[in-house]
């Protein structure tokens, strides 16, 4: 009696089940972001068992909107709990930094010590001799871990600042050379590398630049 009385009260109907619904939103809308992570990375594992309880955890939470549609405080719980679980998603998948991309850097001078320097830190490169717009150029390929992007261009601005890179996702890489990786479990402790902060940086320089 007692129980039901207390689920009946209102600091349980306005607080306590919208915090329930905002955490619940939160955890399921952070699965997702991460599952789409996985999914995207070809990982066929993870992606269906985190996909399990992201929909059963969104089940709680839409249960508990549809039984109090005249509850303002479970909508606005429910929407806020997106937004924030976007934001963790996003967090989580800059630490963990799960993949590898490929990254092509293309210079006109000499780059054997570039390409020295990034083997003898353990990364694989495959030079190739090209024709660009203006002359010869050299170009570089490496397959690197998403965890040691900043390694990488730490490595290219110290032996060849000059040089043009872009850096692409690749879906999965074999028989590669690459450096020994941390666990997923570890590089959540971590800071994001700050290859992910540049970019936060010139979203905004760029969202700046065209709100003038």
């Amino acid at each position: 009696m007692e129980i039901e009385t207390f689920l009946n009260s209102e600091i349980f109907t306005f607080v306590i089940l919208p915090l329930l619904i905002f955490i619940a939103r939160i955890c399921d809308v952070t699965l997702g972001t991460i599952r789409i992570m996985f999914v995207s990375r070809g990982n066929k594992l993870l992606a269906p068992i985190l996909g399990f309880f992201e929909i059963v955890i969104w089940l709680i939470a839409i249960r508990q909107i549809m039984q109090n549609l005249n509850n303002i405080f479970c909508y606005l719980a429910y929407a806020g709990g997106f937004s924030i679980g976007n934001y963790l998603g996003i967090k989580i998948e800059e630490k963990v930094a799960y993949g590898k991309v490929i990254i092509r850097m293309i210079t006109t001078g000499d780059t054997s010590e570039l390409a020295d320097k990034m083997r003898a830190r353990g990364f694989g490169v495959t030079q190739i001799d090209a024709e660009g717009s203006s002359g010869k150029v050299n170009i570089l390929y490496s397959i690197v871990d998403r965890v040691y992007i900043d390694k990488a261009i730490r490595t290219i601005d110290r032996y060849n600042p000059k040089a043009f890179f872009t850096i692409e996702d690749v879906l999965s890489a074999r028989e590669g050379i690459f450096p020994t990786s941390k666990s997923i479990i570890k590089r959540l402790f971590r800071k994001p590398p700050k290859f992910y902060r540049r970019i936060r940086i010139y979203r905004r320089m760029y969202a700046q630049r065209k709100s003038k």
